[in-house]
Order: C-alpha cells, then sequence, then structure tokens
C-alpha cells in the first residue's frame, strides 16, 4: 500500500479547491452541473476498488470538463456524511484519488474525447474573447498617424496580420512603420472596428483652467501700434519710453516686433510695434492677436494709405477697440480732417461726429499731445477692466524668437497669465526648455515676471515659432514629453507628406511640366522676418515660375546649409546674417550662389528678377516692310520673279515673309533671291525698286504684297 505525508496531501487538496473555486466563478453553469454530479457520486458505495472508480472517472471525462471531474472525485471520495473507522483504508482511497486525479490532468485526451470536451484552461477562453471581439469589433481612438504595431495592438490582432491586409492594398510596410489616418481606418474597417480620431491624453495638461473671480487682479493693458510704413509708428513708440529704437533699423524700418512696458504717471502699459511693410503682415497679425488695445498711426499729410486699411482689417478681426493718432501735425500741409473723413468711410468714426472712436492730435518727432494719447490710451484701457490671476503658473505667447551667438536660442515672451519665475519649467510649441535667465526690455535682469509684462527668456531647447503659446508645467519631464510628441507628430507629418508623392505623379508633373520653381534657403536674424521673406515670395510667381523654400531657420549660413542648396540646385539667401568662414569655402567649391540682404525690398526686388529670366521668353514677330507686286517675270530653271515697289520699312534677303492677296495670307514662305538691276543685294529700302523670288513658289499676281518679318524673343515680365 503506497503512502504520502499529509502536508503533500493537503498541498494537493488545496490546489484542486482553489481551481475549483476559480471555475465556479468563472461559469456558474458549471457549479450547477457539479453540485448534480457530486449528488450523484455520494450515492454510490462507501468504498469502491481503483478499477471502478477508474471506471467512473473515464465515463466522466468524455461528459463534463476536467475541473467537474477533479470536484466530483474529492466529493466522493470524503463525503460529509460519511465517518471513516479504519485510517490506514481511507488513507489508502485517499492517495489512490489523488493519484487518479493527478494522472487525469497529465494524461492526454483520445481525440474523440477531446472533440466532444469543452475548453476549460484560461488560454482557450482568451482565445474564445478575442475571436469574438474581431467578430463583434467596437471602437478605437487613434492619432493622425499610426504605427502597424500601435494599430495591432489597439485592434487586437497579430501585426502580421495587418501587414498582410497592407500588403493586399498593395502597401509594402514594416512593423514599425507609420500609416496615416485613412489608411488606418480602412485596415480597423476590415476586422470590424470604427475609428476616432484622438489627440494625445498628455496634451490636456497644457488646457487653461478658467480662474476664480476672487483670484484675478487688476492687469497692465497691451497696446499695439499699427499703421503704414514711414507714418510714423516707431518714433511714437521712441517718444512714448523715451528711448531712441529706430538706429538699430536697416533703413529705418522696423523689422521685427518689439515688445516694451512702460510706466508712466497715469499708469503702466505694455506696447507692441509691430513693422508698418506689407510683407510683415502675418507679424501684423501676430501683434493683433494678443492685444487689447490697437492705436492706428495715420500721417495727417498723407492720409490714409492701404496698409492702413490692412491694419484696421487686423484689428476689427481680432476685435480689439481701436484709437487714432494723427501724426505729423507739426507740417503745414496737415489736414486732421481729410483723415477723419477716410476713416469714417472704414466704420472709424469721431466721437465730435457722433461715433465711439478716440481720435489724437500728434506730432511725434516734435514730441506734441504724447501725453494726452497716453492719457486716453489708458483710461480706456481701465474702461475694459483688464484682469489677470497672478497665482497659477505662467502662460504667454512668444511675440519673438532668435539664435543669439552667445546666448543660445532666446525669446521674446508677452506673459498673459500666472507668473514666471527663473528654473521654471516650459513648453513653447514642440520645444521644451527651463528658464535660466529673465531680461526686460532694457536689458536688467529679472527673477518674477507677472502678468502683462514681455520679457526676454534664456533656456530654451530650440527656437520657437513666432505666435507659439508658451506655457509653465511643474514637472520638466511632463515637458519633454510633450515637446519630444509635438517634434515626433512634425516629423512624421513631413515623412507623410513626402510618401504621398509617387513615381507616376513625379514623371507626369516632368512630362507634362511647364511648372518651374526657384528653390530657395532662407536664413534669417530671427523668426519673424522668416515669415515675412515666406509671405512675400509666396506671392511671386505665376502658373508658370513659383518660389519654394527647401530649409528656414533662425542663425547664420553653415556648410550644411550650403550642401543642401548644392544638391538641390538653391540659391541661399541670407537676411541680416552673414555665412561661417567654412560655408564660404564650400560654396566656392560648390559653386553655391548666397545673396546677403539687411533691406526686404531689396531681397524681393532681386528675387522676383530671378524668377522673370526662369520665364521662357514671348516669340514675337516683328514686320520689317512691304513690297507691292507691279510686275511679273518667267525666268526659266528659276521660277517666276515678282518686280516690286518697296512701300515703306526694307526688304532683306533670306528673310521669311508672307504672301499677302486681297488682305489674306496665301503663303508664308522665305525670300531666295533679291536683286536690283542685274546685281544681288542683302537689302533694298522704301521708295526703291527690286525684283524678289519666293522659294517654291510661283503662283505670283500683280497687286499682291509681300510682307518680310523677322521673330525675335522678348523676356517676359511678372
Amino acid at each position: 500500500m503506497s503512502t504520502v505525508d499529509d502536508e503533500t496531501a493537503e498541498l494537493v487538496m488545496a490546489l484542486f479547491s482553489q481551481e475549483t473555486l476559480q471555475e465556479e466563478k468563472v461559469a456558474p453553469a458549471i457549479k450547477t452541473e457539479e453540485k448534480t454530479s457530486t449528488k450523484a457520486k455520494v450515492e454510490k458505495p462507501e468504498k469502491a476498488n481503483e478499477s471502478g472508480l477508474k471506471d467512473v472517472e473515464s465515463q466522466k471525462e468524455s461528459t463534463v470538463s476536467p475541473a467537474i471531474q477533479e470536484a466530483a472525485v474529492q466529493v466522493s471520495v470524503t463525503p460529509e456524511d460519511t465517518v471513516v473507522d479504519e485510517k490506514p483504508s481511507a488513507e489508502k482511497e485517499k492517495v489512490s484519488t489523488e493519484k487518479q486525479t493527478v494522472s487525469d490532468k497529465t494524461t492526454p485526451l483520445p481525440e474523440d474525447k477531446v472533440v466532444t470536451s469543452s475548453p476549460s484552461s484560461k488560454v482557450a477562453r482568451d482565445a474564445g474573447k478575442e475571436k469574438l471581439s474581431r467578430r463583434h469589433g467596437g471602437r478605437v481612438r487613434i492619432a493622425e498617424t499610426i504605427t502597424v504595431k500601435e494599430l495591432a495592438e489597439k485592434i487586437n490582432v497579430k501585426a502580421t496580420e495587418v501587414i498582410k491586409e497592407l500588403m493586399k492594398k498593395g502597401q509594402m510596410t514594416t512593423i514599425n512603420q507609420m500609416i496615416d489616418h485613412n489608411t488606418a481606418t480602412n485596415i480597423s474597417e476590415t476586422f470590424g472596428y470604427e475609428v476616432e480620431i484622438s489627440k494625445d491624453n498628455i496634451e490636456d495638461l497644457l488646457i487653461q483652467e478658467e480662474d476664480r473671480e476672487e483670484d484675478l487682479q487688476p492687469r497692465a493693458p497691451v497696446i499695439t501700434i499699427m499703421g503704414h510704413v514711414d507714418h510714423g509708428k516707431t518714433r511714437l513708440l521712441d517718444a512714448i519710453r523715451k528711448a531712441n529704437v529706430m538706429e538699430g533699423e536697416a533703413g529705418g524700418i522696423t523689422q521685427h516686433i518689439g515688445a516694451y512696458r512702460v510706466t508712466t504717471d497715469k499708469g503702466t502699459a505694455v506696447f507692441l510695434d509691430t513693422p508698418g511693410h506689407e510683407a510683415f503682415t502675418a507679424m501684423r497679425a501676430r501683434g493683433a492677436q494678443v492685444t487689447d488695445l490697437v492705436i492706428i498711426v495715420v500721417a495727417a499729410n498723407e492720409g490714409v494709405m492701404p496698409q492702413t486699411r490692412e491694419a484696421i482689417d487686423h484689428a476689427k478681426a481680432a476685435g480689439v477697440p481701436i484709437m487714432v493718432a494723427m501724426n505729423k501735425m507739426d507740417l503745414a500741409d496737415a489736414n486732421p480732417d481729410r483723415v477723419k473723413q477716410q476713416l469714417s468711410t472704414l466704420d472709424l468714426i469721431p466721437e465730435g461726429w457722433g461715433g465711439d472712436t478716440v481720435y489724437s492730435e500728434i506730432s511725434a518727432k516734435e514730441n506734441i499731445g504724447i501725453d494726452e494719447l497716453l492719457d486716453l490710451a489708458i483710461l480706456q484701457a481701465e474702461l475694459m477692466e483688464l484682469k489677470a490671476n497672478p497665482s497659477r503658473l505662467a502662460s504667454g505667447v512668444v511675440v519673438e524668437a532668435k539664435l543669439d551667438r552667445g546666448r543660445g536660442p532666446v525669446a521674446t515672451v508677452l506673459v498673459e497669465r500666472g507668473t514666471l519665475n527663473v528654473s521654471d519649467n516650459f513648453v513653447a510649441g514642440k520645444w521644451n526648455g527651463k528658464v535660466r535667465a529673465l531680461f526686460d526690455d532694457q536689458g536688467r535682469k529679472l527673477k518674477v515676471v507677472g502678468p502683462s509684462t514681455p520679457v526676454e527668456i534664456l533656456g530654451f531647447a530650440g527656437v520657437p515659432e513666432a505666435g507659439d503659446t508658451f506655457t509653465v508645467l511643474e514637472d520638466e519631464k511632463m515637458a519633454r514629453e510633450i515637446s519630444a510628441r509635438r517634434q515626433q507628430r512634425e516629423r512624421m507629418a513631413a515623412l507623410m507628406a513626402s510618401a504621398r508623392v509617387s513615381l507616376e505623379s513625379f514623371m507626369e508633373s516632368v512630362e507634362e511640366g511647364q511648372v518651374k520653381e526657384l528653390s530657395l534657403i532662407l536664413k534669417a536674424d530671427v523668426q519673424g522676418s522668416i515669415e515675412a521673406l515666406k509671405e512675400s515670395l509666396g506671392k511671386l510667381g505665376n502658373e508658370e515660375v513659383g518660389v519654394k523654400v527647401l530649409h528656414s531657420a533662425v542663425g547664420g549660413i553653415t556648410e550644411t546649409d550650403v550642401m543642401l542648396a548644392a544638391a538641390s540646385a538653391a540659391v541661399i539667401v541670407g537676411f541680416n546674417v552673414r555665412p561661417t568662414p567654412g560655408a564660404r569655402e564650400v560654396a566656392k567649391h560648390e559653386k553655391v550662389d548666397i545673396r546677403l540682404y539687411s533691406v526686404i525690398y531689396d531681397a524681393i526686388d532681386e528675387i522676383k528678377s530671378a524668377l522673370e529670366g526662369i520665364l521662357e521668353p514671348v516669340q514675337r514677330e516683328v514686320v520689317r516692310g512691304h513690297a507691292e507686286i507691279r510686275e511679273l517675270f518667267h525666268v526659266p530653271n528659276v521660277g517666276t520673279i515678282a518686280g516690286c515697289y518697296v512701300t515703306d520699312g526694307n526688304i532683306n534677303r533670306n528673310s521669311s515673309a508672307r504672301l499677302i492677296r486681297d488682305n489674306v495670307v496665301i503663303y508664308t514662305g522665305k525670300i531666295s533671291s533679291l536683286r536690283r538691276f542685274k546685281d544681288d543685294v542683302n537689302e533694298v529700302h522704301s521708295g526703291y525698286e527690286c525684283g524678289i523670288g519666293i522659294e517654291n513658289y510661283n503662283d505670283l499676281k500683280q497687286g499682291d504684297l509681300i510682307e518680310p518679318y523677322i521673330t525675335e524673343e522678348v523676356s517676359r515680365t511678372l
């Protein structure tokens, strides 16, 4: 008689009881069947031999699951109402039952019994659930671009199956390759899933919560000065803040936005100076988006100009109040009434005429009326009751950004809400950073910055785009992750855009293709200048020629830029930057054209001239004169010679000519011979007679006109 120790027996029984309990939780129906089988087993004789027990177990295997069989064996051996007097005998049956149960678990079932038995393992149940989910589908949320592996995980299939479906659609992909939203939608629908586009949940951290009313405090207004070029905007700001900001501008024209905080006796205000040249339309629009009040500067001697109307349109689109400053009132030809009349047609009716627009007469050069203008501006801003919450993490807008040689990426940020401190972690656009230093518009170092304050920030990982949202985060790791995801999304979007170009479409454009492009690489000192150049160059060209910007960035011209230009047959345009010595050498060796400018007018004019050179010249016919046929002479072996009188212009030998009869062109050919008397000549002037022979044509009549002409190429302009 074989025996086992008590510890082993208890362990085996505990395992069986645990599995039985798990099966009861998963399948309540099994529990009911288990009770029925248990009852049947209890009614059997108390002591059964091992062969009989095996027969019963074998019979149960074909009808119920192994878990039920185990429970039945356990209950049949130790029924509750049975008292065992002989311990050795009971121990023997217990051990034999345990051995039988273990053997049932380890011995595979016959094929006919495997077919009829139901799956009981967790793997089988999970497989059934997976098939069920694939059959019925569901709803998944995916980003605009997603990898094959991520899509397979979301729709609960193997990545190989997704790749097979893509191959059926003619796309050869790998498991880590990105696919666009449309392709992912088609694949998901194939497996029965509905797709909706979603953004990264991590971006929800940047959503600004509404401030409570009790946390809001008064803040300084942000005032933007706008208007036509050379109407005195920068000089007005110069007079307001008592500093000369025009000395550093090329040609006396503001090249990028300046943000300044001005404190007066009446209060504090922040002024944004937007460039007035039409090329900086986008920059001016950014200025209107972050402002509370717009001051339109109009020269009283010139009146309303095209960019004045443009500035008013931007201010109205931003939904901000508008004030008018009529500048240059010290000039003799100043006419403020004409300015008011012109602006009234644009719905800027003066208060004195029954409107609600504040007008102020000033002279920025002579410093006349500046204090009154400030009083009116700050008073109007006070009526708006501007408030912000300083007791929160800072957020704002990037006004300007540049790459400084000594300090790295530097950005001018207008803090709109919250308080910004040194060492704060932030994210702006696709770049993150940590505030290393803060400077005001006077170059003074700051430690804390409140709302409505323009500040220069050091610590960016890269140069942000002007207009990007600046947000402070508590966690540096989170800022890095958001920045990485945005950069990856931008790279993937660029890859997806380039992947859509097929060989067929490219060859079709080449074969059809009268489209020609001038490829450019733009480098500038600040981001705003790059945007302005792109805006201006985008307006150049027509249906035949255009400008393609291959690359644009802030900073000097490097060897990498030159190599890109050499590989792409592009021209490098530098605005207020210079190439490095190494870049100059490479450009000289590769014969890359580098154009450097400090005023945007020159850059636009030269690029326009280059585009005009790309245009195919026009073929134009120029009529050289007319000759009237008065006599006909038939010469053997030569043909018919026309005796002509040159009525106007000149007749040249070997020039193209038309034969005109009754104002209808009869023949177009070439003059084969030209004679005066018996001499061959090259040219006959008007008022003279001559003999003219037309090549391969003899059907001439008296009264016909011979019209010689030449074809010349004429350069086209945009």
